[in-house]
């Protein structure tokens, strides 16, 4: 694949008519296996997933190239005494894998953040210990590496080791080129 323009990566809510570039990369099992999300089997599924779960959360986008989904950034806020925080995490099709494009989501994300909550302090990221590419990702876009919980989580039938990095609001946000 040809290097891509990363002036033509947004993000924005999901929409219906995503559901066909949607089922591309969330019907990959490579794409979904370091994340929580089933992999969608078929195009009724990515459907109601769309619909039931991407577009009412309250900050889940679409990373888009040329306005076509290619993967999605999420950020889940905590609640009561740990508002404070959140988790972010993300996922591209796999054949954008390598260009840029997750740090470039990862960046804007960040960018957008912590304006819409203006009262969050710390936006971590969770990444397999195995998974070096996401590392990178985290770390390009300004995260810093904490370290490692071990045995922290189950994914896909597997007990997990998980790098934790973090990004706080003192931070400085990173340029979006």
């Amino acid at each position: 694949m040809a290097k891509v323009d990363l002036s033509r990566i947004s993000l924005r809510p999901f929409k219906l008519t995503d559901v066909d570039d949607f089922f591309l990369w969330a019907g990959d099992d490579e794409v979904t296996k370091n994340i929580r999300w089933k992999t969608c089997l078929s195009r009724e599924e990515a459907l109601s997933f769309i619909k039931d779960v991407c577009i009412p959360h309250p900050w889940r986008r679409s990373i888009c190239l040329d306005d076509h989904s290619i993967g999605f950034v999420s950020v889940y806020r905590w609640s009561g005494d740990d508002r404070c925080k959140a988790d972010i995490g993300y996922a591209i099709a796999a054949n954008y894998w390598g260009h840029g494009i997750a740090t470039k989501a990862v960046k804007i994300a960040v960018s957008h953040v912590f304006k819409d909550f203006s009262d969050l302090l710390r936006l971590q990221a969770f990444a397999d210990v195995d998974n070096k590419a996401s590392h990178r990702v985290l770390e390009k876009a300004g995260f810093l590496r904490e370290g490692v919980v071990r045995k922290y989580t189950f994914i896909k039938g597997s007990v997990k080791d998980l790098a934790v990095f973090s990004f706080l609001s003192t931070d400085e946000i990173p340029h979006v080129d």
